[in-house]
């Protein structure tokens, strides 16, 4: 079915509605149906935003549980690595459904804003919600790994998974993590970019995308910061190593992926058309 299939001189009403209602979503759509988000997003007070990025921090951590739940199930079988990055969808699951705040979907819907309207204080309200959910997000992630580490809430043969995902978070290198979060950005970002036409498909396109940022071991500020926290917390790494090996490399990948990847380059093919839109 073409995207003009609703107009068909051969169709009736009835058939036209349903045309109109399984025509896929132009470019243009898509990019306001993301910026009308951005746009929400900027004009919410901070105690909301930090309310929200708190609880999505928190619910992250449920990527950190299911993972090494399904890894201490599988032991060491063939596999179960692949199955076992299936548990990493839990929390984004959680947040996006949920419509929790979580800075590497805000990288996306908070710049469309501040691209169009191209002023000072969109800007600054943009950079505003950057820096309130990444600090409430990394706070409930590290409340999350603290739980994990002082209430051991898991069964016990899950504990070697956990300290094995915490072990993987600190252990490569500032550019490679970089890179790798460059990666892991730029697929947060086209998730929430093909989200508005998933329809019935929401859960898939989260489960398929985050499904891939673990398999591939790719880098995320929020998810992989409480495995890194836990690291920290349980003694298999420092502060120097949350900062250097994984928080420093991992927000400039995640920002460059997400803003420059994702927004700009999905921005650029529509902004004529939304001034066209918008002229007199």
């Amino acid at each position: 079915m073409t995207e003009n299939a609703q107009d068909s001189p051969h169709l009736g009403d009835i058939e036209r509605e349903q045309a109109a209602r399984n025509a896929p979503l132009r470019p243009l759509a898509i990019h306001e149906i993301v910026r009308a988000e951005g746009e929400a997003e900027i004009r919410r007070p901070n105690s909301a935003l930090v309310w929200s990025a708190l609880a999505a921090g928190l619910s992250m951590g449920f990527s950190f549980v299911g993972q090494a739940l399904l890894k201490a199930d599988l032991g060491r079988g063939p596999g179960r690595d692949a199955i076992a990055s299936a548990g990493y969808m839990l929390g984004f699951v959680i947040v996006v459904l949920g419509r929790q705040q979580l800075f590497t979907e805000t990288t996306l819907t908070a710049v469309l804003p501040a691209l169009h309207n191209k002023d000072l204080k969109t800007w600054a309200a943009t950079w505003r919600v950057w820096n309130i959910v990444f600090a409430a997000n990394i706070v409930g992630t590290w409340a999350f790994a603290a739980v994990l580490w002082l209430g051991h809430p898991l069964p016990p043969d899950s504990d070697g998974a956990l300290a094995q995902l915490a072990a993987e978070a600190v252990a490569y290198p500032f550019w490679n993590t970089l890179l790798r979060a460059v990666f892991a950005g730029w697929l947060i970002a086209l998730m929430v970019w093909l989200l508005p036409s998933a329809n019935e498909a929401r859960i898939v396109v989260i489960a398929l995308l985050t499904w891939v940022v673990a398999f591939a071991k790719l880098s995320h500020i929020v998810a992989g910061s409480t495995d890194a926290a836990y690291a920290v917390l349980t003694g298999h790494a420092d502060l120097g190593d949350y900062l250097g090996r994984f928080m420093i490399p991992t927000l400039i990948g995640n920002t460059i992926g997400g803003v420059a990847l994702v927004g700009m380059l999905n921005h650029a093919p529509v902004s004529a058309e939304v001034g066209e839109a918008e002229a007199p």
